[in-house]
């Protein structure tokens, strides 16, 4: 009579104890030497309030008004207050407005660099603070180079006016 063999060969096991170690220590390694992303901040002009109230004048030409409505609405037109009748969008249309604005400027003035694009923010109470860093924003995608100057006291009756009609001050 035949025999059997029956011996049972053992499964070979990979211990895997070295290699996590060496995975937390890698993970922990690259946690304590990479540096977080440093927060950057956009230059902000205000209207100077000196003595003298001496201010450089822009051209009416190269400038542009922002006003900050409420519902994430805005207004905005281009040179003086009252003689160009204020266009109303949202945040999602106000960049191609900006880059359209700025092209023009640009090109009346012969890509002079130092006549830029100026923009004026007018913040109203009905806007909120989420809308004016969304301007920012949009302004620094837009390549805006001249700071822009935050003009939150000097709301014209016009411009209230407009704004009232509209339903967004």
């Amino acid at each position: 009579m035949a025999e059997l063999n029956t011996i049972r060969k053992a499964t070979p096991r990979v211990d895997l104890t070295a290699m996590v170690d060496l995975a937390f220590l890698l993970i922990t390694f690259f946690m304590l030497t990479t540096s977080l992303s440093k927060p950057v901040a956009m230059d902000i002009a205000k209207p100077d309030e000196s003595e003298d109230g001496h201010q450089e004048p822009v051209p009416a030409s190269r400038s542009m008004t922002i006003l900050l409505g409420k519902n994430n609405k805005l207004a905005w037109y281009m040179g003086e207050a009252g003689k160009n009748q204020p266009v109303i969008e949202g945040f999602g249309q106000v960049r191609q407005s900006i880059i359209r604005n700025r092209d023009m400027v640009a090109l009346k003035n012969n890509n002079d660099a130092k006549k830029t694009l100026f923009i004026i923010v007018k913040p109203t109470s009905g806007s909120s603070y989420k809308n004016f860093v969304d301007i920012m924003d949009e302004l620094r995608i837009a390549k805006i180079t001249a700071a822009p100057a935050i003009d939150d006291d000097h709301i014209t009756a016009e411009e209230q006016h407009f704004l009232k009609a509209h339903k967004i001050f």
